[in-house]
């Protein structure tokens, strides 16, 4: 059947709505045809008016799940973020935001942003235009990161790596000590492109035993809240995340925390900053203000997702994160699937990247269909993999229920595509939940009510590790 589609005029179009026998080719070539003389393009979609019973299931590396209470703080009427209150919403936002990083000694910063925006703000609050930087690129967003320090004149050092290698410490040490006047040191904590998280602890050893005073800049965008990560441990200078990841919030949120060393650069930094200006944060965060308007509601919803954090513990979230990181690759491993990431020490708790079995030649096709037919988001391959994995995101607000029935469902959808023919049914699903089964613990506050059957003679259940 012909697929039906919504126009979305310009407002100097006529009000009247197109004939439903227009089709989308003829619909397509009048805006083509309108936007080549000069007028402003309408705008054409499908029709995807049927809503579905049941629930949207998404199961992407970000945006993720957002819990009830975190929708109920954030629906709340306007305020005004200059009466004399608001001074304590900024300073909670700001104390959250050193818990989940980690650090003592760093400044926080809430931008409203992306990820996006919190690099832009990483660079331009500390370093000069010239300045020499080494970024490791092995994903699209490592590369988007090495983009955006190029176009702000930035003398990158680009170290390439096989997408599904994370950041090889060796050479890192060895270009630095080429390389004696590098300014900083970008690497991608968690490429989400590929399952790949980098060993940092590693990179910053590697930085010390080239004798480099080089910044350590750190993209946590898909990473903190969901790995391990030690701002203050592990000497980082500058480090990032977005909201909508680990944190389960909507978009809108840029994170950043910047060390004491990477302070002391904004006096001598002279890339243009206005809207991600530390200098100006500092000054109205100090009075519990902002320079500008902020997202009242974020701000809202962020205090709320780290009050579930911190109930749980840090510790107890990341490793949460970590088992169904492992439970998710024992499904893999019985379909006869195999990881992206090339190394087990490289394994991401935030997704699993697979690659495509012989079946499905383009998972792109693959991603759509458990979309249309199942109601099921998982995540495309992007830029050099497109086409060749698919991903399955597992951070956030999610517990072992939620993700087996993205297990069952991309099964489902394997099978659909004829793949899996020598594997038992529901062999991926047996696999996870026997290990969730294992590994899970009974809910706090309601473990004095049932005895656990799958403790026996004072034994705990298996803890991630094994």
């Amino acid at each position: 059947a012909a697929l039906s589609t919504r126009t979305f005029a310009s407002s100097s179009a006529s009000s009247s709505s197109a004939s439903s026998s227009s089709s989308a080719a003829s619909a397509a070539a009048a805006a083509s045809s309108s936007s080549s003389a000069g007028a402003a393009s309408e705008y054409l979609c499908p029709e995807f008016s049927y809503t579905p019973p049941g629930k949207h299931h998404l199961f992407v590396p970000g945006p993720t799940n957002i819990p009830d209470s975190v929708q109920r703080e954030m629906h709340r009427a306007s305020l005004n973020h200059r009466d004399p209150f608001f001074k304590t919403v900024t300073y909670q936002a700001l104390n959250d935001v050193k818990y989940l990083f980690k650090t003592h000694q760093g400044q926080p910063y809430v931008f409203p942003g992306t990820g996006t925006g919190a690099w832009e703000a990483g660079f331009t609050n500390t370093l000069s235009a010239g300045d020499k930087v080494i970024m490791f690129r092995y994903g699209q967003f490592s590369h988007l990161w090495v983009d955006m320090a190029q176009r702000l004149g930035l003398n990158v050092i680009c170290l390439e790596e096989p997408w599904g290698n994370g950041a090889d410490e060796a050479k890192l040490e060895q270009v630095l000590k080429e390389h004696p006047d590098t300014k900083a040191v970008c690497v991608v904590h968690n490429e989400t492109t590929t399952g790949v998280t980098s060993d940092l602890p590693a990179c910053r050893a590697a930085m010390d035993r080239a004798g480099s005073d080089a910044l350590l800049m750190v993209d946590g965008v898909s990473s903190i809240g969901a790995c391990e990560f030690k701002m203050d441990e592990w000497g980082v200078d500058i480090a990032v995340t977005g909201s909508q990841k680990a944190l389960s919030l909507p978009t809108g949120l840029a994170l950043v925390c910047a060390s004491p060393k990477a302070k002391s650069k904004l006096a001598s930094s002279n890339l243009k900053k206005v809207y991600y200006s530390f200098e100006d944060m500092d000054k109205f965060n100090a009075v519990g203000g902002f320079p500008y308007t902020p997202s009242i509601p974020l701000l809202y919803g962020l205090i709320e997702a780290m009050r579930l954090i911190k109930e749980e513990g840090l510790d107890n979230v990341i490793a949460r994160h970590a088992r169904f990181a492992e439970g998710t690759r024992a499904a893999a491993k019985a379909w006869g699937l195999e990881t992206l990431c090339t190394q087990p020490r490289w394994h991401s708790n935030s997704l699993t990247v697979l690659k495509a079995p012989p079946e499905i030649t383009d998972t792109s096709d693959f991603v759509t269909y458990m979309y249309c037919k199942y109601n099921v988001s998982l995540g495309l391959g992007l830029s050099e993999v497109q086409g060749k994995v698919f991903r399955i995101g597992h951070l956030g607000s999610m517990d072992e229920v939620s993700l087996l029935g993205a297990i069952a469902a991309t099964e489902m959808g394997l099978r659909d595509y004829g793949a899996l023919k020598n594997v038992s049914n529901g062999a991926g699903v047996g696999a996870a939940l026997d290990y969730f089964r294992r590994t899970a613990r009974m809910i706090p506050t309601r473990d004095h009510v049932v005895h656990d059957p799958m403790i026996q003679d004072n034994q705990t259940p298996m803890t991630a590790s094994g």
